[in-house]
């Protein structure tokens, strides 16, 4: 199950729930993320890296909209770890072995031929 975040709004009574899947992560790839870039383009990459935590479930929440609630979100520096543990789950599940009960008689094999 693929991890997630909640975020509540106690003034507009919305609640988010960010997440990355494999597409989404794709998504941000095509639009320019980076994610070796955090460090060095914070100022760019943060943004990015939250912004796309919506879009999974939240694709229409305009960016303006979305910079606010980071505005106002307390323990940033608790935050971010966790955005960026979030984002990574899809891209090593993308990488798993598959699992012996799954059943190996339909896994797939191959052969190098060189």
């Amino acid at each position: 199950m693929a991890k997630t975040l909640t975020i509540k709004d106690p003034v507009s009574g919305e609640s988010y729930t960010l997440e990355y899947t494999r597409k989404t992560v794709e998504i941000m790839e095509k639009q320019g993320f980076i994610a070796e870039d955090v460090d060095r383009k914070p100022m760019t990459m943060l943004p990015a890296l939250f912004a796309g935590a919506f879009i999974a479930r939240h694709r229409f929440v305009k960016r303006e909209v979305i910079d606010r609630i980071y505005a106002r979100l307390p323990r940033k520096d608790e935050l971010l770890p966790k955005l960026v543990e979030m984002y990574n789950e899809p891209i090593l599940s993308l990488m798993e072995e598959p699992t012996p009960d799954e059943g190996s008689e339909g896994n797939m094999d191959w052969t190098a031929n060189w």
